[in-house]
């Protein structure tokens, strides 16, 4: 029998870290696999509006509460040319996708994309190619969606049912430039020299863009943080944030490393923190490069011997819509995602912008089936109830307790938490990463209560847990994992929560 552990917290106003950027609930959207076309695009279904788009799906990203989507990719972008997408449909090429192995057949471009963002109510995010193309396309593209004056580009965009800008805030200069996979792979010193030129050339047309520099595509990529120095060291007085990549995956069955991937990823945010500001130290600048966490996720890339999975179709034919990275999530995946986003809110400071990778079938808490129904995935959950619980300002909430062992980070916490403050109430997010101990989880709400001049109570309150932990919903079986009640009191100014083993749990006080 398993001793329940007992984790002690205080939940203390002034620790505030920062105000929470709604962009830290953002979504990504490639042309890869089913994401596009038989996700959030098939014409056919009972379902479909008079654009094409499944409702159901619609309605399930609506629930999500995503708020600014990246697009169109990803390893796609690096060799897309934007003007496919555009004009009448019938007149649109299909082209060879060479990062996934596919036909694009391009009946999706960046109107009829817009027109689902309005329908989902989330705002638009580009990438723009810097893999085959450069800074003359990047401005070609910039002035068709932004520009506010009688041109080529912008007469082309009115005649295709847009007179008006699309008034794009936030701009990618490429994608994962640093990986050897990418199309137009470059090293930091290149890359870093034409983001700069292409970044001043896109502020002379439009000031008022926030610009993003290709960042590592994961800690573990051999350049990492020598890539992040050169780039900035080019880029430094031209972007505004620098990009982190990172996905988790279980490898070997060992659950409870897998478990300590938040910790991971808050390594990974504090490295790049600290090298961006000794860029800002050695230019005497004090100026701020935030991150744009514009890829995360729990993502089975690799198979047990070491390969990457998902890549079916090499060396084959050229498939439109593939089945590609449609991993089956578990509850134990859903727990280690809910501790990457606590995790992204204990950096609210620095991270103002993180893009979950991605939403519709391909490695995403929504899934469809052709002609058939669309689900929830485990990972939905967390992200669905964060997103709309965690406003405000993020506050810290240090825990006392246990650790865990990992054998990449040494000893970690058993338990992560941390809480948001707004004017309607206090929220409160907890994961357990203990894979055998329950811990009582035991926060003081004094400070708070003092804080606020009045008691606290508990309005609603969220557990995810299952006693199989690879508990998954998938077709036929589609509401097998959900979320139910915590066991959670408040009594004289104490919080207790009942953290079951391999659980997150997320709290609304009143």
């Amino acid at each position: 029998m398993t001793t329940e552990n007992t984790a002690t917290a205080r939940l203390d106003p002034s620790l505030e870290i920062a105000d929470i950027d709604r962009r830290l609930f953002g979504g990504f959207v490639e042309h890869l696999g089913r994401h596009i076309y038989d996700g959030i695009f098939e014409p056919g279904h009972a379902s479909a509006d008079e654009e094409g788009f499944r409702t159901d799906v619609i309605e399930l990203v609506k629930e999500l509460g995503v708020s600014t989507i990246r697009y169109p990719g990803g390893n796609f972008v690096s060799a897309y040319r934007w003007e496919d997408g555009i004009g009448p449909r019938e007149q649109r090429p299909r082209r060879l996708d060479l990062a996934w192995h596919s036909t694009e057949t391009n009946e999706v471009g960046l109107h009829e994309f817009q027109a689902w963002l309005d329908r989902v109510g989330s705002e638009l995010m580009l990438a723009v190619n810097l893999g085959t193309r450069g800074t003359e396309e990047a401005l070609d593209l910039l002035e068709y969606a932004n520009a506010d004056a009688q041109t080529r580009w912008t007469e082309q965009r009115a005649e295709n049912g847009r007179p008006t800008p699309f008034g794009v805030t936030m701009w990618c200069l490429g994608n994962e430039m640093d990986g050897p996979w990418q199309v137009g792979h470059r090293n930091a010193e290149d890359y870093g020299k034409l983001a700069s030129r292409t970044a001043k050339a896109m502020r002379m047309l439009d000031p008022g863009i926030e610009l993003v520099a290709c960042g590592s595509s994961g800690r573990d990529m051999p350049t990492f943080g020598s890539w992040e120095r050169q780039v900035l060291e080019h880029t430094f007085d031209d972007v505004d944030f620098i990009s982190c990549h990172s996905y988790y995956q279980e490898r070997g069955g060992d659950a409870q490393e897998f478990l300590t991937s938040g910790a991971d990823m808050a390594r990974f945010i504090e490295s790049v923190v600290a090298i961006a500001d000794s860029v800002a130290a050695t230019k005497k600048s004090d100026k701020r490069i935030m991150i744009s966490f514009d890829e995360w996720n729990v993502w089975y890339l690799f198979n047990e011997d070491g390969t990457e999975s998902g890549h079916e179709f090499k060396g084959g034919a050229w498939p439109v819509a593939p089945r590609l990275l449609e991993d089956q999530y578990s509850a134990l995946d859903a727990v280690v995602f809910g501790d990457l986003l606590i995790t992204l809110l204990q950096h609210a400071d620095r991270v103002r912008s993180a893009s979950l990778a991605q939403l519709v079938n391909v490695i995403a808490p929504i899934m469809t089936e052709p002609g058939g129904p669309a689900w929830r995935q485990t990972t939905f959950f967390p992200f669905s109830i964060t997103s709309r619980l965690a406003r405000g300002c993020a506050v810290q909430l240090p825990v006392n307790g246990s650790t865990v062992a990992s054998d990449k980070l040494g000893d970690v916490p058993a338990v992560n938490a941390v809480a948001t403050i707004d004017d309607e109430g206090v929220s409160l997010f907890a994961v357990n990463r203990s894979l055998t101990a329950p811990t009582a989880l035991r926060v003081d709400l004094a400070p708070l209560a003092r804080e606020l001049g009045r008691d606290v109570s508990i309005i609603e309150s969220h557990l995810l847990h299952e006693e199989d932990v690879y508990a998954r919903n998938v077709l036929g079986d589609v509401e097998r994992v959900g979320v139910g009640e915590a066991d959670a009191t408040v009594a004289d100014g104490i919080l207790t929560i009942g953290l079951p083993a391999v659980s997150w749990t997320a709290i609304r006080l009143a």
